[in-house]
């Protein structure tokens, strides 16, 4: 104990007698202006922001079935988080979809933190909004180990193998059991039928189908109201054999030929306008909004036609220079359009959620254009007249 004592004293009286030193050299003017100018530096630092939830809220909608893809995932500022999803209630947006990754719920396996998640849950039930969350992606502990014998590069975050289906099935109950009663509706993975969503492997719809068949008898077990969403497709025309994906029209007979329809409660599709309008019609070998039907009439050609359908991302692009882009009164024009389309023509459909409400910092591409306000919570046109739309102002189409 005392060669501790030694130790530690040996250590400590230098940097003492250095301290004081240095505080002996400087002036008490210059001691006074230094103290002054911290002072200065906490005076002005940024304030907390006290986030108090208001009463509860409803949303006021002449078209029930609207919605957005809010995308708070990295929206690290609660605040941010209350402004946003009150902004989508005073447009008159009912639903909203939502992204979860598994690996920022539990980075380390069997330790799982709520807190951001919690936080969008909380806000979005005080606005009245209706959440369909998306979960996915794989945390680093539930890939494969770069240094094993068969691996010699690093997987990628959307690589998920057999092996771990049954710990992804456990995250998403225990995702459903934590929200039972606030979030009954989960996507299973995002766009399978793309390679870059599926690890840049060859897309497996087989693959995808034994996901499903892992996690939906846990889902229902978590919550037996839970709607299990599968599909998320990627509306793409990559042929069969293609490194890239397989078409969504493919991928979905597909899993049904893999005996999918007893593991899912609804499809989730994407729906992408490109530069067409959205009554353009639908065609195997084109991207428009309507190619939803035809994934709509492979469901029922497989007497899945009782599930519905949720649009859970959609909308049209203004950049000046993107080719697939089409003018900003165009995009407006369109979005309106097709929530129109949707709820005259499409009994089948519970939802049709655009892309995207607001990135939490600006991309600086054209990813910036399929927005409805700008990072600093500015309203683009088209959020003005989407809200005219949905509190009955104007003339529909």
């Amino acid at each position: 104990m005392n060669l501790i004592a030694l130790l530690w004293s040996t250590l400590v009286t230098p940097m003492r007698q250095w301290i004081s030193t240095l505080l002996y050299c400087i002036r008490p003017a210059h001691l006074a202006r230094l103290a002054l100018a911290l002072f200065i530096l906490w005076a002005i630092r940024p304030p907390h922001v006290l986030v108090v939830l208001g009463p509860p809220q409803q949303v006021v909608t002449t078209n029930p079935i609207v919605g957005l893809h809010t995308r708070l995932t990295d929206e690290v500022e609660e605040w941010k988080i209350q402004r946003t999803l009150r902004m989508v209630r005073e447009l008159g947006i009912p639903w909203i979809v939502e992204y979860f990754p598994w690996p920022y719920i539990e980075p380390v396996e069997g330790e799982l933190t709520w807190g951001h998640s919690d936080a969008v849950i909380k806000h979005a039930e005080n606005q009245g909004l209706i959440v369909i969350a998306r979960l996915g992606w794989v945390p680093a502990w539930a890939r494969p180990d770069p240094q094993g014998k068969r691996n010699e590069q690093e997987t990628t975050l959307t690589y998920l193998d057999a092996d771990h289906y049954a710990d992804f099935a456990a995250f998403v109950a225990a995702f459903v059991a934590r929200y039972r009663g606030r979030v009954n509706h989960v996507i299973i993975w995002n766009e399978p039928n793309l390679s870059f969503e599926w690890g840049y492997r060859p897309v497996d719809p087989g693959g995808y189908v034994g996901l499903l068949r892992a996690v939906y008898p846990h889902a229902h077990a978590a919550n037996p109201d839970v709607i299990v969403l599968a599909g998320a497709l990627a509306p793409t025309l990559e042929p069969e054999g293609s490194a890239a994906g397989l078409s969504d029209l493919a991928y979905l007979e597909r899993m049904y030929q893999a005996g999918a329809a007893p593991y899912f409660d609804a499809l989730a599709a994407h729906a992408y306008g490109l530069t067409f309008p959205p009554e353009a019609p639908p065609a195997p070998d084109v991207i428009n909004f309507r190619r939803v039907e035809l994934l709509r009439e492979i469901m029922v050609a497989y007497g899945d036609g009782s599930k519905p359908v949720y649009v859970t991302e959609a909308g049209w692009n203004d950049h000046p220079r993107w080719a697939s882009s089409v003018r900003p009164a165009q995009r407006i024009e369109y979005t309106i359009g097709a929530y129109e389309w949707a709820r005259q023509r499409w009994p089948w459909c519970a939802c049709v959620a655009m892309w995207a409400f607001r990135y939490p910092a600006p991309t600086h591409s054209y990813h910036d254009y399929y927005t409805f306000v700008t990072a600093d919570f500015e309203p683009k046109v088209i959020y003005l007249e989407v809200q005219n739309y949905a509190g009955g102002i104007g003339i529909n189409p």
